[in-house]
């Protein structure tokens, strides 16, 4: 075998009918035997442990799974190891069930290929629905403003499109917004009246206190009395010191509740007004709100 100077070169094949010599000869992976070129495959020379990587899947009529099939195991161990641990029959209808278009009338089985989905409506379809006039698309999910006046704009602008008379639309907007408006005026002239009665009420009893002491002030009877204060409950030895406690304390704290007024906010430019009649004028002027000739 070989020549005088490659002595090793070549190898007979293991095949007893055939004992030829090859020099590049195959070298099996499973026997780890020598073959030749005809004899190299599995089949022809028929290698006992061709099986033992062999790769066998077995579909399961529940969950629509593989089931790879062990070689030196029973077929129906591996079955049954395979029902009691990874068998879901909820996943059969998600793989043999083929998702379709959800245009009516279309039966276009979506693939990787064709589908698209659409990015309002954020569907799948196929390419010849992707666009939305042709798949009917409801558009981009509308969400809520909290703004009190945002609901009168998007209904002004429902009513400009559907009216061909823009300008009623817009009147009743304005309308709309004027008793809005004149409604957060009257509650707070109505508050700012109630808490200047109050104010004027307790600076007259605290008046009177004044006039009483100093009538009765010789006597013994009024004397060591202490004097408290109706809004805090501060105590004081005389009311002359109570009456001045009330006017620095108590009236500038009225008198700054009494002008601390709400800001409203444009629901367009976000500029801040004190007074909701203003905001509405500048709606108007500026941001259209109103057609005026």
């Amino acid at each position: 075998m070989g020549t005088p100077q490659f002595p090793d070169l070549g190898k007979h094949c293991s095949v007893e009918d055939c004992k030829q010599i090859d020099f590049l000869p195959f070298t099996c992976d499973r026997c780890h035997l020598v073959y030749c070129l005809e004899h190299r495959s599995y089949i022809k020379h028929h290698c006992p442990k061709a099986d033992k990587k062999d790769v066998t899947v077995v579909i399961c009529p529940l969950c629509a799974k593989g089931v790879r099939l062990i070689p030196d195991e029973d077929p129906n161990i591996t079955w049954e190891m395979h029902v009691n641990t990874e068998c879901d029959p909820s996943n059969y209808d998600k793989v043999t069930k083929k998702k379709k278009c959800p245009v009516p009338g279309c039966r276009e089985v979506l693939t990787f290929s064709n589908t698209i989905k659409c990015r309002d409506c954020t569907l799948d379809h196929c390419l010849k629905h992707r666009f939305g006039p042709a798949h009917k698309c409801p558009g981009p999910k509308k969400f809520d403003q909290g703004f009190p006046f945002m609901g009168l704009l998007s209904r002004s602008r429902k009513e400009s499109k559907t009216n061909q008379a823009p300008a009623t639309s817009s009147s009743k907007w304005a309308t709309s917004l004027l008793n809005a408006a004149s409604t957060v005026r009257a509650s707070a002239e109505a508050g700012m009246t109630k808490l200047g009665s109050e104010i004027s009420q307790k600076l007259q009893i605290a008046r009177d206190g004044v006039g009483l002491s100093s009538s009765g002030g010789g006597s013994n009877g009024n004397a060591g009395q202490v004097e408290e204060c109706p809004q805090c409950g501060a105590k004081f030895s005389s009311v002359t010191t109570l009456v001045d406690h009330v006017e620095k304390v108590h009236e500038r704290n009225n008198q700054s509740r009494v002008f601390k007024m709400s800001i409203d906010v444009c629901p367009k430019c976000s500029k801040g007004f004190r007074d909701p009649v203003a905001l509405v004028e500048h709606v108007e002027r500026d941001h259209g709100g109103t057609s005026k000739a």
